[in-house]
């Protein structure tokens, strides 16, 4: 017997006395949770949102687009980036004409090739307001997954008010589920047993939020 038929074998067992009348799971367990908590305008959702990023150490920025190149040739000068990391869908104009060299997402990079690359700029699929997340899901303008994971620098741009929501339930429904979603709330941190914290680990250690609009 294989391991699958032993897991439908256990379930059927569980299932032996529940009535057929019995409506499914899917209908009986109520969806009545709140969509979002309180109501709020666009611009308090927008500094909701720049609030609980900085609460999670990202650090955020406020741009519109004929400001935007300048400022990212900016942030990696100060990071001091020879290379960036540029997703093949990101929007030309979001660049600056001259700065560090543009390294491609390509397939056959290595982690040890990535690695050696300072930051990265991407685009994001959607921002969550009340938890301070931002959700890519390798669109084009994102890249695949491991590009936003390896580099220790990470340039997210968020378009606003049209890619930013209140709640996760409302950014779930603009979601699809088939996609390599990844959900990111600040840098990457861990903390030891004596919660000593430490950046980094699994992630980019600095995470910077630009809010283009």
């Amino acid at each position: 017997m294989s391991a699958r038929e032993r897991i439908l074998g256990r379930v059927r067992r569980a299932l032996a006395d529940v009535p057929r009348e019995e409506p499914p799971y899917e209908e009986a367990v109520p969806r009545d949770y709140l969509r979002e908590h309180g109501r709020r305008g666009v611009e308090e959702t927008v500094d909701l949102l720049a609030e609980n990023l900085a609460d999670y150490r990202a650090i955020v920025h406020r741009a519109d687009e004929r400001e935007l190149p300048d400022l990212i040739r900016r942030l990696l000068d100060e990071r001091g980036s020879g290379q960036v990391l540029v997703p093949p869908g990101l929007p030309s104009e979001w660049l600056p004409a001259t700065g560090p060299s543009r390294v491609e997402d390509l397939a056959g990079s290595t982690p040890h090739e990535l690695d050696r690359v300072g930051s990265v700029v991407t685009g994001c699929a959607v921002a969550v307001a009340e938890t301070g997340t931002i959700v890519l899901d390798g669109s084009p303008d994102q890249g695949r997954r491991r590009i936003t994971l390896v580099p220790d620098h990470h340039i997210c741009v968020v378009r606003v008010p049209e890619q930013v929501v209140s709640s996760v339930p409302q950014a779930l429904a603009r979601l699809d589920p088939v996609r390599p979603l990844t959900w990111i709330s600040g840098p990457s941190a861990t903390s030891d047993i004596e919660l000593d914290r430490v950046e980094g680990v699994h992630g980019p250690r600095t995470l910077e939020v630009v809010l283009l609009g």
